[in-house]
């Protein structure tokens, strides 16, 4: 069975479990301390959040143009054929959460992606067909949040988006690295492979200029007569037709399933950091859960006095990742459909009892699940394979509102389909492909109208005084939480800025595999966590992408992205 990468939790203290609201500890600075910044995973996505910023756009305002523009320059990461989370928190504490993770369409059932014998197919097909796509959410979250917290008229936000598919922009290496590894997906249909490939099917070289005529024409028409132009009339029709075309089931996806779509706001999930506090995304994510937990396992160690350097302080990172990993492969899915103990999981008492199974000196032999207040345990862990293409980006306005943002279509390219001139989302490859594990119902199986579990955590962080301190994201599908996680604790206990943080090293246990980033001085520590008890090491590439926003002092913002993209955003 696939297990996907742990997260850990600790025994947060004043944990506050799914609040709408989280009151200031202090009195925060006054607005006009506050400068705005962006950070997105392209240069050219960031700079239409800044320019939304520029003429007096929100933070959430600009998140959307981020959003809509990564759609045109990052496709094979997320767009508005995906779906995604937002977090927006203020300057007097408060926070709110968006559900726009894509729904499986009405006609789904739990044996979905089961063949005529009841097996499950190579996964590879489950991906290129229309059994794989999940009703977009993006366009609704982007909707629902504007109308609540926006401040720039909705058409403004997809001018840089329009612009950029109007007028053409250069592939860059990192895209035309995914064009080449993931060819036989984005080269799929024919609109994809005029989009991006030759006459010979090899990808356009960096540096070539694509336009995008018929996406232009999409966000013209969303930004003209709204959310209703994707998910109602021809456009939805047509997307309607073209998933239903590679669906092998009798009750495929219909316009009435995109007519039907609805963001959500949700309760975020909150607790508290040595003394700072943080706010997330509950379910149907388990990366709110599991970085709170991971905080909550790591709070009792003095990993200041350790520091960044030190192997003890990875080993705890890890054994803390392994706990917070076998409670959300068992607890967390779409809490519409299951309940999910969110309370009991990120409960004080329930850490502290899972964070004294960590020692400083051994590895816990075999994690299991805990049993939080309110679980069933009648449920079975899932099937689920490894997330990837996603994109996050990190807002801060002039009012001392921040905005983070997780937007995804799934694998590299999503599922291959195209409609509208954007790759359609795999999203629904996110449940368990097998609906029961030895007769026990999985939680995060498919269901009609459901929304997939994921592992996207976008998070906000005030600090002890209650100021905006941090917005932090990751992609790279299991690795979100550990990735977010590593993030925070290099701004709060070791004092880094943005770039630093992101900068650390990376290493995630997965059952009996633990990835340890290869030229990194942790690489050469790996004698030191076997001697520990850590097994199954290999040195690897770290398959992770982080963005992040720490506030200085002076009330400015550091933006800084992964350092392991940055050489491939850029054409020699």
């Amino acid at each position: 069975m696939l297990r996907r990468f742990a997260l850990a939790i600790a025994p947060l203290p004043l944990f506050a479990a799914a609040c709408t609201t989280v009151p200031a500890a202090t009195t925060p600075a006054t607005p006009s301390t506050y400068v705005g910044a962006v950070s997105a995973a392209d240069p050219r996505a960031q700079a239409a959040g800044e320019a939304i910023l520029r003429q007096g756009g929100s933070a959430t305002d600009a998140a959307i143009a981020v959003m809509l523009a990564l759609t045109v320059v990052e496709p094979q990461s997320s767009g508005i054929g995906g779906g995604g989370f937002l977090v927006r928190g203020t300057a007097d504490g408060s926070a709110t959460t968006y559900d726009g993770r894509e729904k499986a369409p009405a006609g789904a059932f739990p044996g979905w992606f089961l063949d005529t014998n009841g097996s499950l197919p190579p996964f590879r097909e489950s991906v290129k067909s229309g059994l794989s796509v999940g009703v977009p959410g993006n366009v609704a979250l982007a909707a629902k949040a504007h109308a609540e917290h926006g401040k720039l008229p909705w058409a403004a936000l997809f001018q840089p988006a329009i612009a950029l598919a109007r007028d053409g922009f250069e592939t860059n290496p990192r895209l035309t690295a995914a064009l080449t590894d993931y060819s036989e997906v984005a080269g799929w249909t024919q609109a994809g492979r005029a989009l991006f490939y030759d006459r010979n099917g090899d990808p356009m070289p960096s540096g070539t200029l694509v336009r995008n005529p018929e996406l232009a024409g999409t966000l013209e028409a969303i930004a003209a007569a709204g959310p209703q132009a994707f998910y109602s009339g021809p456009r939805a029709e047509a997307l309607a037709k073209t998933v239903a075309a590679a669906t092998p089931r009798p009750r495929p996806m219909t316009a009435s399933d995109l007519a039907g779509y609805d963001a959500k706001e949700r309760a975020p999930v909150c607790g508290r950091y040595r003394g700072y506090r943080l706010c997330g995304m509950g379910p149907p994510t388990s990366g709110g859960v599991a970085i709170l937990q991971i905080l909550g396992m790591l709070e009792p160690f003095d990993l200041e006095r350790m520091g960044p350097n030190d192997v003890e302080t990875w080993h705890l990172l890890l054994e803390a990742q392994r706990l917070a990993y076998a409670d959300r492969e068992l607890y967390l899915a779409d809490s519409d459909f299951v309940s999910v103990p969110v309370a009991g999981l990120i409960d004080p008492a329930y850490l502290k009892a899972r964070s004294k199974l960590i020692g400083r000196t051994t590895t816990i032999a075999s994690p299991q699940p805990g049993s939080p207040a309110g679980a069933q345990t009648a449920l079975a862990d899932g099937d689920e394979p490894e997330e990837n293409g996603t994109s996050h980006f990190a807002v801060a306005d002039a009012a001392g509102n921040m905005a983070s943002y997780t937007s995804t279509i799934e694998s590299p390219f999503g599922s291959g389909l195209t409609s509208g001139g954007f790759f359609l989302n795999n999203e629904l490859t996110d449940f368990s492909r097998s609906p029961e594990i030895d007769g026990r119902p999985v939680a995060n199986r498919v269901e009609p109208g459901k929304r997939p579990r994921s592992s996207m955590a976008p998070m906000v962080v005030w600090d002890p005084r209650g100021r905006p301190f941090m917005v932090v994201g990751a992609a790279g599908g299991a690795t979100i939480p550990v990735t977010t996680v590593r993030a925070i604790i290099g701004a709060i206990d070791f004092g880094m800025n943005a770039e630093q943080a992101l900068g650390l090293p990376f290493a995630m246990a997965t059952g009996d595999r633990t990835l340890v980033e290869t030229g990194t001085w942790l690489e050469g520590a790996i004698p030191q966590l076997a001697a520990l008890g850590h097994t199954g090491l290999v040195a690897g590439p770290a398959p992770i992408k982080g963005n992040a926003l720490v506030r200085r002092k002076d009330g400015t913002w550091q933006s800084a992205r992964d350092p392991r993209i940055e050489k491939m955003l850029i054409n020699p």
